[in-house]
């Protein structure tokens, strides 16, 4: 387990050899920055959208927090999803979850208090809506699986119908939104859907039966 120390040399070493490389490297960070991306995913610290794409500064702008979830009376999610669609002009969303998410495992299992059982009051809700699919998965480890696919699943829908996306897609503004999943026990990235202007957000429709344009494994 590294120290707080550690942390600072290792990034002391890190700038040296970045400024080795590219004198100017630096330098070019200040101008500004343009990604195409906008990643929402899990705080998890297993889980970092930067390593498992192996991207570099600049190319994807990231929002994190537990269990990956959109409450769109999160001002600071939604702040970030404005700056990132409107000034920053991102052509695509991921919002990512992950097989092992102790949000998920919280929501099946219980005991989460204060904050944490709060905060997950969505995912509680998601499980509600989905309950026979996910308890039908099998054992734990299958139903917590089944239950991070169907959390982005009902996250990205969210993420659709919020002020932001819908505004973009009104204009024809270019922007598409993935649903994926991180498996942990392989470093994989699963694609499960993907949402454009075209697609039926009919909101009279259960979250379960929803037609979204749900991607082969």
């Amino acid at each position: 387990m590294r120290s707080y120390k550690e942390l600072l040399l290792s990034n002391r070493a890190w700038s040296e050899e970045m400024r080795e490389r590219d004198e100017n490297y630096f330098t070019q960070q200040t101008v500004g920055q343009k990604p195409e991306i906008l990643w929402i995913g899990c705080s998890d610290s297993r889980v970092s959208p930067d390593q498992i794409t192996q991207t570099n500064p600049g190319e994807i702008f990231i929002h994190r927090n537990v269990a990956n979830i959109v409450h769109r009376d999160d001002t600071n999610l939604m702040a970030v999803l404005q700056f990132a669609v409107d000034v920053l002009q991102v052509k695509h969303i991921v919002l990512c979850g992950h097989h092992g998410c102790g949000g998920i495992e919280a929501t099946l299992k219980g005991g989460a208090e204060g904050p944490i059982h709060e905060w997950l009051e969505d995912t509680r809700r998601v499980y509600a809506n989905h309950k026979t699919e996910v308890d039908g998965a099998g054992d734990m480890t299958a139903r917590i699986d089944r239950l991070v696919e169907c959390n982005v699943r009902d996250q990205l829908f969210d993420l659709a119908q919020s002020k932001t996306v819908k505004a973009a897609f009104d204009r024809g503004q270019p922007l598409l939104l993935h649903g994926w999943v991180y498996d942990i026990r392989d470093g994989l990235l699963k694609p499960l859907m993907e949402i454009d202007k075209d697609t039926d957000l009919n909101p009279d429709k259960a979250p379960d039966t929803v037609l979204l344009k749900e991607k082969e494994s």
